[in-house]
C-alpha cells in the first residue's frame, strides 16, 4: 500500500515541478534579454553602415536623457569589446566585431533552448509519475472500500 508514503512522494513530485517551471521561466527570460541585445547590436549595425560623417544624431546621455550631435567621423567607431573594454575600430572592422557578438548570441540563445528543451521534457516524465501515482492511490482506495464493504456485509 502507498498509504501516507504515497502523498509525501506526489508532494516532492509537487515540488520538483514548479522548480522546473520557475527554472524554464528564467531561462526564458534570458532569451529575450539575448534577443533584445541582438536588436540592438542589428540597430548599430545598419547605424554604421547608414551613416555619413556630417550626420545628425541623437545621443543618449542616460536616465532617459538624449542630446543632438553631429557625427564628425563616422570611419572610427568606439566598440565595447566586454568586461567593460572598447577599441577604437574603422566602421567595417566594428561591423565584423558587432556580427562576431551575434553569432555569439545565436549560440547562447541555441544553449539555453535546448536547457529549456530537456527541462520540459523532464517536467513531462515528472508529470506523468504523479499521475500515475495518482491513479495508483485511487485504486488501492477503492479496493479499501470494496474490502470493507465486503467486511460489513459477512
Amino acid at each position: 500500500m502507498m498509504g501516507g508514503g504515497g502523498q509525501q512522494q506526489l508532494q516532492q513530485l509537487s515540488q520538483e515541478l514548479q522548480a522546473i517551471d520557475e527554472e524554464i521561466e528564467e531561462l526564458e527570460s534570458q532569451v529575450e534579454d539575448l534577443q533584445t541585445e541582438q536588436t540592438e547590436i542589428d540597430e548599430a549595425i545598419e547605424a554604421i553602415r547608414t551613416l555619413e560623417s556630417g550626420s545628425t544624431v541623437q545621443v543618449p546621455l542616460g536616465g532617459g536623457a538624449y542630446v543632438r550631435a553631429e557625427v564628425q567621423d563616422i570611419d572610427e567607431v568606439i566598440v565595447g569589446l566586454g568586461a567593460d573594454f572598447a577599441a577604437e575600430q574603422s566602421a567595417e572592422d566594428a561591423v565584423d566585431a558587432l556580427e562576431t557578438k551575434q553569432d555569439a548570441l545565436d549560440d547562447r540563445i541555441e544553449e539555453v533552448r535546448e536547457d529549456i528543451a530537456e527541462l520540459e521534457s523532464e517536467s513531462s516524465e515528472l508529470e506523468q509519475q504523479a499521475q500515475q501515482m495518482q491513479q495508483q492511490m485511487q485504486q488501492q482506495q477503492m479496493q479499501q472500500m470494496q474490502q470493507m464493504d465486503e467486511g460489513d456485509g459477512e
